[in-house]
């Protein structure tokens, strides 16, 4: 279960969210520049279809069936996958979901998804992944928002869960520095992604001037091409037109 090259001979990146949004663009994006994928979703079918699509790029593609709202199931998702298809270079923890509402008439279910699938699968995924990364180091993207730092009436839930990401991201960046693990955060403003098509999100406004999932891909790429010898600690990617 160790990393099987070292950081700069391995393109092996490790994808959360995978199947549709942001982490689909990001795995297409990565295969289209030569690297080997882990997929992880709970929706494996999406995943089949998003597989046969890269086919043509040469990349190595695994996937794994993981539903990140239940805690049960992750660290054996996280270490079965490992074991099976080696250490990842570049760990991008994508998934993400939120709810809209009053923060204190907020249902407690809900509540305990939002925090359970932006922070505490990060926290899981990370814990079974990074100490595999040890031996010859690696990289940790985490995808952040926006409203981390601000507060947005109806979302409280999610800017908490996110600035609580932020920090998360800080403390292991400093924790793993030694061990040669670098930690980032790619701080999004509003992107056009089926996110907005949920039912638990009203989002009754114009998504056209939002960023593309396809230009957040291009940017975390980046980020998991910069030189060993530095880190981009957090980037920060906002629509030109403003705040939605």
């Amino acid at each position: 279960m160790k990393c099987l090259k070292k950081l700069n001979k391995l393109k092996l990146a490790f994808i959360t969210g995978a199947s549709k949004g942001i982490g689909r663009s990001t795995a297409i994006t990565f295969a289209n520049a030569g690297w080997d994928l882990i997929l992880l979703s709970r929706n494996i079918d999406l995943m089949e279809k998003l597989k046969n699509e890269l086919l043509t790029t040469k990349s190595k593609i695994s996937l794994v069936k993981c539903d990140l709202s239940n805690p049960q199931e992750i660290e054996h998702c996280a270490k079965d996958a490992i074991k099976k298809y080696g250490c990842p270079s570049v760990l991008i923890n994508n998934a993400g979901c939120a709810f809209n509402g009053p923060l204190v008439e907020m249902d407690f279910v809900q509540w305990e998804q939002t925090i359970q699938i932006n922070l505490t699968s990060v926290f899981q995924i990370c814990r079974s992944i990074v100490p595999q990364m040890r031996k010859d180091g690696g990289l940790v993207i985490n995808v952040s928002s926006h409203a981390s730092y601000n507060a947005f009436p109806n979302w409280g839930a999610y800017c908490i869960s996110k600035s609580a990401l932020t920090m998360f991201t800080k403390c292991l960046r400093e924790e793993e520095r030694s061990n040669s693990i670098k930690a980032c955060t790619i701080t999004l403003g509003s992107v056009n992604t089926p996110l907005w098509d949920s039912e638990s999100i009203n989002s009754d406004f114009d998504r056209a001037s939002m960023l593309s999932s396809s230009e957040v891909a291009d940017t975390i790429l980046y980020m998991a091409k910069q030189p060993e010898s530095q880190l981009i600690e957090d980037l920060t990617l906002m629509p030109a037109g403003g705040v939605f």
